[in-house]
């Protein structure tokens, strides 16, 4: 009986597998994906290539696929508006499209850092990579979507009024790349963070983290993957802790902390060298206490300068600069610069800065922390033409990878932008009063024309057909299915 019931157990399994016969007219109802072009493959070939190696060859190709098509739809991101947008340059089921965020194998620290590796070698081959760190929160209704909680949104929120969603909040890392098109630095996303409040952490059982310590770790992983370069971190307020700034001390042959400082900071000078017989005791911790920086200002006459300021324009402050320990019970000591701005407009309210690294000049420290202000400007475009909370994901594999991959699309975009032929670039611009500056509007609605025309119209069922097409219909027609948004 025992034997029987293997057998009719194996015959079943065997017989539920299709045929070979079957499976080669699967393969050709649903063939691989068009081949690129060789104008694509030499644009797009030197990003493409690290990316795609994160995967094996179906999902490989299907992710190229998803790619280029999120950049040519407009809309909501979801997977179905990518296949509507390119359906006969997508083949296969629509459901393996699908399953490539919610059950392939693959991970995102190969995609970081391919494209990481990319925007330094090429934007950035030489001096210090600078460096931003913030978090946005995501608006993610739904009751069983994962990682979901109430956070603070400090886009909608005020002095005087705090406002909350319940949504995902993302720590991001950027590198911030100065294009020769634009005059202000881009902040490019290449790692991204999901904060987990301490609730869920509890409930799985997790160490809490923080996003200071979020943002340290994804610091970390850069230094590993770049040994040779040498970084300048600059993060807002929020992450104005002791605790990084340690971080950046203790790595401070390669890694250089900006952010904002506090009027009454404690700080010391260095402890006493020990002269003579070893003393009996614990050594001393830290010297004598320094003047408080609103000490220093109120006693001291301040000095001019004209600086970058946010968004790209210049302006004259005023700046005390002083040194000192910051001293943390438990901690110890960390040397810190800080610098104390008055804006002589009176747009601004006074503020002070620090960073970790002793030799850099007032002037430095305030144009590292004023170009920092880009990366709140890649949240917005990120909501506005890359629409950023419009994904419908809930499971966990889902959530964890398809907002980082729409961060990473803001990036591809941009240098894919950079790479084009100047005529794109050039005949692609909305120029109107006032206007100086390449925005990521422009950027998108150019890279979405030239695949238009290079990928779509140039496959062989389209080639044809859009030759005959009279030049400026063929323009008007371009214009039509690339908007900015």
């Amino acid at each position: 009986m025992r034997t029987v019931n293997r057998c009719t157990r194996r015959s079943k399994h065997q017989s539920s597998r299709p045929a070979p016969r079957q499976r080669r007219q699967r393969r050709r109802q649903h063939p691989r994906p068009a081949p690129l072009s060789t104008t694509l493959q030499r644009v797009l070939g030197a990003l493409l290539t690290p990316l795609t190696a994160a995967f094996c060859r179906p999902t490989a190709e299907r992710f190229v696929v998803l790619l280029l098509a999120a950049i040519l739809t407009t809309g909501a991101r979801t997977i179905l508006n990518l296949l509507r947008t390119v359906q006969p340059l997508a083949p296969g089921h629509p459901s393996s499209y699908h399953r490539i965020f919610s059950q392939r194998c693959w991970s995102l620290w190969p995609l970081g850092r391919a494209l990481a590796g990319y925007i330094v070698t090429r934007w950035v081959p030489s001096g210090v990579v600078p460096i931003a760190g913030d978090d946005t929160v995501t608006e993610h209704r739904g009751k069983h979507v994962y990682g979901k909680a109430c956070h603070r949104d400090a886009v909608r929120s005020t002095h005087s009024y705090t406002a909350y969603r319940w949504g995902h909040k993302w720590v991001v890392l950027v590198i911030l790349v100065q294009f020769p098109f634009a005059t202000r630095p881009w902040g490019l996303p290449v790692l991204v963070a999901l904060y987990r409040s301490e609730e869920a952490n509890r409930q799985r059982g997790r160490r809490h983290q923080t996003p200071c310590e979020l943002v340290r770790q994804l610091t970390a992983v850069l230094l590993r993957w770049f040994p040779e370069r040498r970084f300048r971190l600059t993060a807002d307020g929020n992450f104005a802790t002791h605790e990084l700034a340690a971080f950046a001390h203790r790595h401070r042959a390669r890694l250089t902390l900006v952010s904002k400082f506090y009027a009454d900071a404690n700080l010391y000078a260095p402890p006493p060298p020990v002269r003579g017989q070893k003393p009996t005791g614990r050594p001393r911790r830290k010297g004598r206490p320094l003047p408080k920086p609103a000490q220093v200002v109120a006693r001291r006459r301040p000095q001019q300068l004209k600086v970058a300021w946010y968004g790209g324009g210049r302006r004259t402050i005023a700046v005390v600069t002083d040194t000192g320990h910051w001293y943390k019970s438990g901690h110890g000591l960390v040397p810190v610069r800080w610098v104390y701005v008055q804006d002589r407009t009176g747009t601004h309210r006074d503020e002070y800065f620090f960073t970790t690294e002793m030799d850099l000049t007032a002037k430095e420290i305030v144009e590292s922390y004023t170009g920092r202000w880009n990366i709140e400007t890649t949240f917005q475009e990120l909501r506005s033409y890359v629409k950023l909370e419009k994904t419908r994901g809930w499971t966990e594999p889902t959530v964890l990878r398809t907002a980082p991959c729409l961060f990473g699309l803001y990036a591809v975009v941009a240098v894919w932008y950079a790479e084009l032929p100047a005529r794109w670039r050039k005949e692609q611009l909305v120029r109107y009063a006032g206007k100086a500056d390449v925005t990521f509007a422009d950027a998108i609605t150019a890279v979405r024309r030239w695949l238009w025309q290079e990928w779509v119209f140039a496959t062989p069922e389209h080639q044809e057909a859009f030759a005959k097409i009279p030049p400026r219909l063929r323009t008007a027609l371009l214009q039509a299915v690339a908007p900015a948004a």
